[in-house]
């Protein structure tokens, strides 16, 4: 992957990008694009490192809310097309979304839910227990009600977009400054003017932060609220399948959010730990996984006795009502922000990008996003939060 180890970073900038996971490699490419030169993406580690190196890999456009649905589907699009812009192979597995539903209330829900989609272009259907059973043919019908499926999501590798945005951004002339922690944000008068770094001071008019789970405290440093909780999430790989799995959707319970999909000679098992305390810690513990296999003996049974050989803990970077946190700060002037995806960052990061282009060079977005503005909080305008875990 490019990245460029700075004894100094470069002493200025137009725009300073903080974070180089995949949220921030998406919004540089943009940016560079569009014709802004002198680009810094700043990154503490490696790119990719944090949660953008541990996601699931799950792309879908099946939301409860028109926002989005239309940050999914136009993403889905840039996904499909990432062959030819901007020029990578990301092992794009269109394998369609499976919701199990065990509750009358589910299934009203998610009708809903695809009627909207629908009505927004997203080939989604609500579909009977047997027909779920034909599609994944793991899962068990007993007390099963119906399932939500569309077959134009799927699952992608993570490592390999950011990659090929970096890469892309790269040769557009974007520095990529990896190993480089950020210190400090410095404003004159109500505007952003530089950002301190572990390698030397950037001056700047513009700062992007795409800092994950890390967003509050770089937030904090520019005296802007981003309300962004760490949270682990862990998932877990079954040793090779002999047979080998049927290829199948990638498959959600909804009740238990125990979640399942192909992955390479075998399965890839994850679950939402009700339990999971807030914090960074990432160490991967596998006692979760008999919240797994507990789910599984009821909705899957197959499942519960696969052997796991490894796995892995991420962070899920969570807002209050679990939707993103895209806009800019009224003050400073100069501090922009797209974060708190609470689970959906990967799957919305091509469209994001453009979005962040386009408030950077003060445009019209291609969808209105102050729904997402992180004052919704400030003046109790929560919206609706969304009701898929993963």
């Amino acid at each position: 992957m490019p990245s460029s180890v700075f004894r100094t970073v470069p002493a200025r900038a137009d725009v300073v990008i903080i974070g180089g996971g995949v949220m921030g490699a998406s919004t540089a490419l943009h940016l560079a694009e569009a014709g802004v030169t002198r680009i810094v993406v700043v990154e503490r580690g490696e790119l990719g490192s944090g949660s953008s190196g541990k996601p699931i890999g799950g792309v879908r456009a099946q939301f409860s809310d028109p926002l989005n649905i239309e940050l999914g589907s136009r993403s889905l699009r840039a996904f499909q097309d990432f062959p030819h812009r901007p020029g990578a192979g990301i092992r794009l597995d269109t394998v369609g979304y499976l919701f199990l539903l065990d509750s009358a209330q589910q299934a009203h829900d998610f009708e809903a839910g695809v009627e909207l989609q629908n009505d927004l272009g997203v080939p989604s259907r609500m579909i009977g227990p047997d027909e779920a059973r034909r599609l994944c043919p793991y899962v068990s019908t007993d007390g099963l009600v119906a399932a939500a499926h569309s077959p134009t999501d799927g699952h992608a590798r993570p490592e390999l977009v950011v990659q090929g945005y970096a890469r892309a951004a790269a040769r557009a002339g974007v520095a990529l400054a990896t190993h480089t922690a950020v210190t400090g944000i410095d404003t004159t008068g109500n505007r952003v003017s530089g950002v301190r770094t572990s390698r030397g001071r950037i001056a700047c008019s513009t700062v992007i932060c795409t800092a994950g789970a890390w967003s509050a405290r770089i937030g904090a440093m520019a005296g802007v609220d981003l309300p962004v909780r760490p949270v682990k999430r862990q998932l877990a790989f079954t040793e090779p399948l002999s047979p080998p799995a049927p290829r199948i959707p990638f498959t959600i319970d909804f009740s238990s959010t125990a979640y399942f999909h192909n992955s390479d000679d075998g399965l890839l098992f994850g679950l939402a730990d009700p339990d999971q305390e807030d914090g960074f810690d990432t160490t991967w513990t596998p006692r979760w996984l008999e919240l797994f296999r507990a789910a599984a003996r009821r909705r899957a049974p197959a499942l519960a006795g696969m052997r796991t050989t490894d796995g892995w803990a991420g962070l899920y970077e969570v807002t209050p009502d679990h939707n993103a946190l895209i806009g800019r700060s009224h003050e400073p002037a100069g501090f922009l922000y797209a974060t708190g995806f609470s689970g959906h960052g990967f799957l919305q990061a091509p469209a994001v990008g453009e979005v962040m282009r386009d408030l950077c060079l003060e445009r019209e977005p291609f969808t209105g996003i102050s729904p997402l503005s992180a004052d919704r909080f400030r003046h109790g305008a929560e919206i609706r939060p969304e009701v898929h875990v993963v």
